[in-house]
């Protein structure tokens, strides 16, 4: 009987081609797929080689037994295929069709004011859905056919209307600055933001699985204002630290802009803050007759700060940099911002993949990598 089964067993490996073989020998070999079809294509490998069905058992792990399953089901059809687990009927859906459309249509509707609540949990849907229809629905039930029909109702996600009348000139003509500048100029994307010198009251330590754990509480040493502008075709920043954020010290900061394009023509995208306005001083219109007007000066819509490219910088700088960060004074601050900055513009600068999507007439998303 044995001696039989070994002569099947040699003959399936013998009708393998070569495709077949160095599949099998993949599977063995694989970190990827299920274990328990490695163990079984190891198994059929160590059998192959000549090993007995109880050597094959002990290097797997596994009984006599299962070895012998195993090798009758691939005498029986010798493929991979063979080796994968089948289909198994289980038990019948506990949810019914209608139940499960009435369960998608409450999700998709807000809950009831009588619960008090704003967004649905699954324990909350699963008791209305048995207050309206009667049907007894669990937790993980509710989940599983959430998940299948990619529902979310416990997510909010938030826009902001632009009240601005002039929002779509005012986009197009950004968009059309970063896709085609004109000839022989530069645009550069210019903002303020404003960070404090923070210190925890305790230091921060770091857990066996390499994460920080952090002291809520903390020690604010002052603020100041990081005035930057990113250049869109190289990605490069400049940066000025201030203590405070004047429109002086924002003409300052354009003056060292200047200094950096030389005979060239800027455009400089800003959003509406009040600095960035002409003024009772005209400032803007005397910095630009200073440099031969040759500076130019675009303004993104109101309540769209999302069209200003530093703005993503901003972002980088807060994750790396600020928000974990711990900084005695504003000397440390600077020191450090000013720091990533040069490291940024030496290792890191690359233009962004920006994308407008969306319709004009609503606030739009960004997609920036």
């Amino acid at each position: 009987m044995r001696a039989a089964e070994g002569r099947s067993l040699a003959m399936s490996f013998l009708a393998m081609n070569r495709d077949e073989r160095l599949r099998l020998r993949r599977l063995a070999r694989s970190t990827s797929a299920p274990h328990a079809v490695v163990q079984r294509a190891r198994a059929m490998c160590a059998l192959r080689a000549g090993r007995r069905p109880t050597d094959v058992a002990r290097l797997v792990g596994a009984s006599d037994r299962w070895v012998h399953k195993w090798r009758a089901r691939w005498v029986a059809c010798p493929s991979v295929e063979s080796l994968e687990d089948a289909d198994r009927s289980g038990r019948p859906a506990v949810i019914s069709v209608a139940t499960k459309c009435e369960l998608v249509k409450l999700a998709c509707d807000r809950p009831p004011k009588s619960s008090f609540a704003s967004v649905w949990t699954q324990q909350a849907l699963s008791d209305e859905l048995r207050r309206q229809t009667g049907k007894r629905v669990s937790r993980s039930t509710v989940q599983r056919v959430l998940s299948s029909e990619g529902l979310r109702p416990h997510r909010v996600r938030q826009w902001l209307h632009s009240p601005d009348p002039k929002f779509r000139e005012k986009v197009a003509r950004v968009c059309e600055l970063y896709l085609h500048p004109p000839p022989q100029s530069v645009v550069v994307c210019v903002d303020e933001k404003p960070m404090q010198a923070l210190t925890r009251k305790h230091p921060c330590t770091r857990a066996a699985d390499g994460s920080v754990k952090r002291e809520f509480e903390y020690v604010r040493h002052g603020t100041c204002s990081l005035l930057a502008s990113f250049d869109v075709a190289t990605g490069e920043v400049l940066g000025k630290v201030v203590k405070h954020r004047t429109a002086d010290a924002l003409v300052g900061f354009l003056e060292d802009v200047a200094a950096r394009y030389p005979d060239t023509q800027v455009y400089v995208v800003w959003d509406n803050l009040n600095i960035h306005k002409e003024g009772k001083t005209k400032r803007w219109s005397t910095f630009n007759f200073r440099h031969g007007r040759r500076f130019h000066f675009v303004y993104t819509p109101l309540h769209a700060s999302w069209v200003n490219q530093v703005e993503i910088w901003f972002s980088i700088l807060q994750r790396r940099v600020l928000r974990h960060g711990s900084f005695t004074g504003y000397a440390e601050l600077k020191r450090a911002v000013l720091g990533f900055i040069g490291r940024w513009n030496r290792i890191d600068a690359h233009p962004f993949r920006w994308t407008f999507t969306g319709r004009f007439e609503h606030a739009a998303s960004v997609r920036a990598a």
